[in-house]
């Protein structure tokens, strides 16, 4: 019987390194076994990235998905081995702090393991020396030590990895340079190679810096940027002499000086991102015999610049006396990928169906990676939440050959960098702004980035409130040094000025996209969990599920006309998951950038629009939910009555070209009222004590509705849609998304803390912002089900904070300021 798409899909995976092995191996195990690997180069090692890596593996990470990537690697390749030698040497990590602020870090970092269930413990500088005698103790503050973290034998795993993924039936074909991506009607046929052709239903591009050269045979742009990485090997150390395995060691990282050691028996290897970034044009790297003939021990192997490792070769030497007489027998530059954002590549491209990514993967998560593809593939999902890492997050504007390296270039120089959560890229800057920018420089806008727009936190003109409510209130809280960063005491002041007055909120990077055509009621109603079946004029919040029951992301649906919606999204992803589904017909585009949106709130919003517009903009002419079209003075605008603030108001959208207008219109209207101009800052310090959701922050698709406080815009009796039998088969929640106050009016934390119950991590936290409403910090965090008024401790730097259990909404729980 010959294989289809229904029984056994033909699968063709480009690249045999660490990922495509690991791939074969865990498609083979769900059953997908009619799968084909090629490689360019000779098996088992054809030279690419993971014919050269050092096999580090830390696995904490900012990042929770990277996190559990790293873990579930850890764990299967100490399960693999071959001729008896185990894939994984589990010496441990050990990460040094020489100066203040990296101490702060590795106690942040101590933090990020606590709260995704990695083993790990601060310790003092004594006994970092016990872990690696060979560092010179006087330099060192204390370190961080994560006892299950060690050394992938990469070629090891992916010999391990192949040979199972043989014994179910797939092959590997070593020497088989791909030439071209055969499509028809939108989905991938088949890879040619020099070689022949193989037939597929699915393509997986596995190629790691080849990727870019890959997916342009497909029609395809892949957002990756080869750089140069040096690594050295010293001569034979006395101090290692009789050494007899690979390595005992902790694998430690010096981030203060970006280095990084592990011991090759009675050597040391050295990895340096001190550097400058050395990018590489996949487009002209050589192949595996090309390199050899130009005296390259493979392709993904550079000449060693020993001019860019001088300066890295004086620091391991004031850390290591040992290294003070050494030398360096061997080095060379190895080429891998970095992406705009540092997260790998993954998933299926929407313009050509059936064709994948897994690109930007380090060894570090390469099991994990594999899985997690694995699963989208058979069974059209990951188990891990990975929108950080789905090859659609990236805007267009994110996309061009300069902003990719530019941006993987700073990727590489900010690999051991201190980064504050908030940090925005400095270049290129601005990219995208909106149309009231000017303005917004006028008022002295402190503007962060994200998704290349220009987002300003709060405004320089507002400063004069922050005395007038002090004098009301007293001193704000003082902050640390970290979370002084990013933050003014003027955010505090625009969130009052919005309770007790009116402010203006540029709301213009939120995601809109317009769905039109005579099956679009339908298609919505059935892709959704809320009832969208109202007439015009109605705004409905509801939910785009997985068939788990997963969030996929939450939507603000307005019915505009019969067959018009204007659907409020949060990111390309949604745009693409949608495309996807849509029946012939229903028409879906993305009108962000040619599009603007104002948010007026506060008790005063009604004052300041009412005037401009002949339409009846109170409560009983205009409801909570509803949407009108209308005109603001001159302007065209569609009036939708939201409020993610807790304030009565509106959303004002208006074509682009019109948006400083309806800036200045409102602006000038709002001068008798006190209206202000307030940041984002503000905007989520409001949005969180009115309890209101962030997706991708607070819930993602490893969450229901129900345990993440959203089963209000589910509705199963509405007829079905996806992931309905998927909730109905579901139990009462284990966890919840939990409403903290902290208890001391001056503690404050951020976002990722473990949440401890007990005296033992039970969870973390996603948002956190100060109420100043509220005088107290709220932080919301997935925990066990716990009651209303139990303590808890949020550890911050290593700090435990003391927390409660709150009620929620945690302001106006009567909705008494919305609606009105």
């Amino acid at each position: 019987m010959s294989s289809t798409p229904e029984t056994n899909p033909r699968v063709v995976i480009v690249g045999a390194g660490i990922v495509g092995c690991s791939l074969a191996d865990e498609l083979t195990a769900r059953g997908w076994t009619d799968v084909t690997v090629l490689e360019q180069g000779p098996l088992p090692a054809p030279g690419g990235s993971t014919s050269h890596a050092p096999g580090l593996v830390f696995q904490t990470n900012p990042s929770k998905t990277l996190t559990e990537f790293a873990r579930y690697t850890v764990e299967k390749f100490n399960s693999l081995e071959v001729d008896g030698v185990s894939c994984f040497n589990p010496v441990g990590g050990l990460e040094l702090a020489t100066t203040p602020e990296r101490l702060a870090e590795l106690h942040r970092r101590a933090g990020y393991a606590a709260s995704w269930g990695i083993r790990g413990e601060m310790v003092s500088a004594a006994r970092c020396k016990e872990l690696w005698p060979l560092i010179d103790e006087s330099m060192v503050l204390g370190g961080f030590h994560t006892p299950d973290d060690g050394l992938a034998r990469a070629l090891l795993a992916s010999r391990a990895q192949l040979a199972r993924a043989e014994s179910r039936g797939a092959r590997f074909l070593d020497r088989h340079t791909v030439t071209g991506i055969e499509q028809e009607g939108g989905r991938v046929t088949a890879v040619v190679t020099d070689r022949g052709t193989f037939p597929a239903d699915h393509v997986v591009s596995a190629a790691g810096f080849w990727g870019p050269v890959i997916g342009r045979m497909a029609g395809i742009d892949v957002p990756l940027q080869p750089l140069a990485h040096q690594y050295a090997r010293t001569k034979p150390l006395p101090e290692l002499a009789g050494a007899t395995e690979e390595a005992s060691k902790p694998i430690l990282r010096f981030q203060d000086r970006d280095l990084y050691f592990r011991e090759h028996t009675d050597r040391i290897g050295i990895g340096s991102y001190a550097h400058k970034p050395l990018p590489v044009d996949p487009f002209a790297v050589l192949d595996y015999d090309e390199a050899r003939a130009n005296d390259m021990e493979m392709p993904s192997s550079f000449p060693f610049t020993e001019e860019d490792w001088a300066p890295s070769w004086d620091d391991c030497r004031r850390l290591m006396p040992a290294l003070r007489e050494a030398e360096i027998e061997e080095g060379f530059n190895g080429v891998f990928s970095f992406t705009p954002d540092g997260m790998p590549v993954l998933g299926e491209s929407r313009a050509l169906r059936g064709f994948w990514l897994a690109e930007a993967v380090w060894v570090t998560h390469s099991a994990g990676v594999a899985k997690a593809v694995a699963e989208w593939m058979v069974d059209g999902r990951p188990e891990t939440d990975a929108h950080e890492c789905d090859l659609t997050r990236f805007e267009d504007a994110q996309r061009s050959p300069s902003y990719i390296k530019d941006r993987g270039s700073q990727q590489f120089v900010e690999v051991y960098d201190v980064l504050h959560p908030l940090q925005p890229m400095e270049q290129p800057r601005p990219l995208r702004v909106s149309p009231f920018y000017a303005r917004q420089q006028e008022l002295g806008a402190y503007f962060l980035e994200g998704g290349g727009w220009e987002r300003p936190h709060w405004y320089e003109a507002n400063a004069p409130l922050v005395a007038p409510l002090v004098d009301a209130l007293g001193p704000l809280p003082e902050r640390d040094a970290w979370s002084a960063r990013y933050w003014s005491p003027i955010v505090a002041a625009e969130a009052r000025a919005t309770r007790e007055k009116v402010a203006l909120y540029d709301m213009t990077p939120l995601r809109r996209l317009e769905v039109t055509g005579p099956g679009a009621l339908d298609f919505l109603h059935g892709m959704t969990t809320n009832n969208l079946r109202k007439k015009p004029g109605a705004v409905t919040y509801t939910l785009l599920l997985d068939e788990t029951g997963g969030i996929r992301s939450d939507l603000t649906v307005a019915r505009l006309g019969p067959d018009r919606f204007q659907v409020g999204a949060n990111s390309p992803a949604d745009l693409d998951w949608l495309t996807r589904h849509a029946p012939e017909g229903v028409h879906i585009r993305d009108i962000t950038s040619g599009t603007c949106c104002i948010g007026v709130w506060g008790p005063l919003a009604r004052d300041l629009v009412q005037p401009l517009t002949r339409d009846d903009f109170s409560h009983e002419g205009f409801g909570y939910f509803r949407a009108k079209e209308t005109y603001l003075g001159h302007v065209p605008v569609t009036a939708m009555r939201l409020s993610y603030v807790g304030e009565l108001g509106w959303e004002l959208y208006t074509s682009a070209d019109l948006g400083l207008r309806l800036w200045d219109t409102l602006w000038e209207a709002g001068q008798e009222h006190g209206v202000i101009a307030a940041g984002r800052s503000a905007f989520n310090s409001l949005r969180l004590e009115k309890g209101y959701r962030a997706w991708g922050a607070d819930m993602t698709d490893e969450h229901d509705p129900y345990e993440a406080g959203v089963g209000f815009a589910v509705r199963l009796d509405k007829g079905d849609f996806t992931g309905m039998a998927a909730l109905e088969a579901r139990g009462e929640p284990r966890r919840r998304l939990t409403p903290l106050l902290l208890d001391d009016p001056a503690s404050v934390v951020l976002g990722k803390e473990p949440v401890y119950v007990d005296g033992s991590p039970a969870g973390y936290v996603t948002s956190a912002s100060y109420g100043y409403t509220l005088g107290r910090c709220v932080a919301y965090a997935w925990l066990p089900v716990l009651p209303t008024g139990a303590n808890v401790h949020v550890e911050y730097f290593g700090e435990k904070v003391p927390a409660t259990v709150a009620d929620e909404p945690l302001f106006d729980p009567k909705m008494t300021r919305i609606r009105r």
